[in-house]
């Protein structure tokens, strides 16, 4: 129940510094000093930073990132070196035919990986995006395909099939014909 009294000289010298006092639940009061003027005094708690909530911790946090940043990209600067730039990112069709290629060799840390086999689901009857070479290794890697992708699969083969029967006589893309009928012969 006792709160710190501060006289009008301490308060408006407050004031005007704009100190900020350290977050604490209870300020520690200290004794009285000896010249008995009768005031108590404000002492900070034990910790001489001042606790912070995560959301200023995580600010904090990627300020002082940013700063390291900057000091590292000066010291490269002064050495003469130019900054490295990271290597660009593999398309998608680059990595979904590298994940093909490493099911075929069955190389011992192959593993699914459900977004490159979307992909090549996606994109198996385009001859650019998946290549004549690597389309057998595709319907190789088909045949194993199982549960409701298998399912999908050929109810999108028939559903492109009957598209082209429709169109007529003259199909716009005779390769891609091929492939829905190679599909659909191995996966019905």
């Amino acid at each position: 129940p006792c709160s710190p009294v501060l006289s009008g000289p301490d308060i408006v010298q407050a004031k005007q510094s704009k100190q900020r006092v350290p977050a604490s639940p209870r300020p520690i009061l200290a004794a009285p000093p000896p010249s008995g003027a009768g005031e108590a005094v404000l002492r900070p708690g034990l910790d001489a930073e001042p606790e912070r909530s995560p959301e200023e911790q995580r600010v904090l946090e990627r300020k002082l990132k940013k700063e390291r940043k900057k000091e590292e990209r000066q010291r490269l600067r002064e050495a003469g070196l130019v900054a490295q730039h990271p290597p660009a990112r593999r398309s998608g069709a680059e990595l979904a035919l590298d994940y093909l290629c490493g099911w075929a060799q069955k190389h011992k840390n192959w593993r699914f990986q459900k977004t490159r086999q979307t992909w090549l689901l996606l994109h198996m009857y385009d001859s650019d995006k998946v290549p004549d070479e690597h389309f057998s290794t595709l319907l190789a890697y088909l045949e194993g395909l199982q549960g409701r992708a298998r399912e999908l699969t050929v109810q999108k083969a028939e559903a492109l099939m009957r598209e082209l029967d429709e169109e007529g006589s003259d199909p716009p893309l005779p390769g891609r014909a091929q492939r829905i009928r190679q599909v659909l012969q191995l996966l019905s």
